[in-house]
């Protein structure tokens, strides 16, 4: 499960918690605290930071999801991750 995700529930749970079986709630707060746990914080250089917040708040995303999708662009465009290809008889939805 992504942080993303992680997120998304914890965040439908604070808005519905009188809905929420306390087993469910158990279990989303550990996964929340063991993400919390093994989190390392990566600090970077006054204009980096700038900079990344500047992108996060163009992407509308996190500092940390910045990060990432920096990183994962990176490493498909300097192909040490494979590049997800669209198959010539795939279906796009008008994008391409």
């Amino acid at each position: 499960m992504s942080n993303t995700d992680t997120a998304t529930l914890l965040e439908d749970a604070a808005n519905r918690i009188a809905d929420i079986s306390r087993p469910d709630l158990q279990i989303m707060l550990r996964r929340a605290a063991l993400r919390l746990r093994n989190a390392a914080a990566v600090s970077m250089d006054d204009d980096i930071e700038e900079a990344l917040r500047d992108l996060a708040g163009e992407f509308g995303l996190t500092r940390n999801d910045t990060i990432r999708f920096i990183v994962r662009e990176w490493l498909e465009k300097n192909t040490y991750l494979p590049v997800h290809d669209l198959d010539e008889d795939g279906d796009v939805d008008g994008n391409a």
